[in-house]
């Protein structure tokens, strides 16, 4: 299963990517100043809505599209994809990185970061270009 070096070293990967310290310096990945995944430990409010059911491994926090791609994901899986009371509203999914396939951590890193690259740098990147 995925590791935060597999976290890394795809989104380091991307174009003008880079990692700084977020949330009590748990690491942050982000193109142009802009979020797309990050280390998000749960805190105690998230422990105590979660319940039995908060995980105990590394958790990732992701933003996704829009909110029906959000809806997706924890319908498509629910032992991958979770969220909290903090994220209602929100486009984004806390992922159980220990539950995750590195291919599908790939396309969701990379759609995350598609989604908050600006639109001429996401545009390059999908058609191949050097950016």
């Amino acid at each position: 299963m995925a590791t935060w070096d597999d976290v890394r070293r795809i989104a380091l990967g991307l174009p003008e990517t880079s990692e700084h310290p977020s949330y009590q310096g748990a690491p942050a990945w982000k193109v142009r100043d802009r979020a797309f995944v990050w280390e998000r430990p749960l805190r105690r409010a998230d422990l105590d809505a979660l319940g039995a059911a908060a995980p105990d491994g590394p958790v990732l926090g992701v933003r996704v599209p829009d909110l029906g791609a959000k809806e997706a994901l924890l319908a498509d899986d629910p032992g991958v994809y979770f969220t909290i009371p903090h994220f209602d509203g929100y486009p984004v999914v806390l992922v159980r990185l220990d539950r995750i396939g590195p291919e599908e951590l790939t396309e969701l890193v990379v759609e995350a970061w598609q989604d908050r690259a600006p639109k001429r740098l996401a545009a390059a990147y999908r058609a191949g270009q050097q950016v």
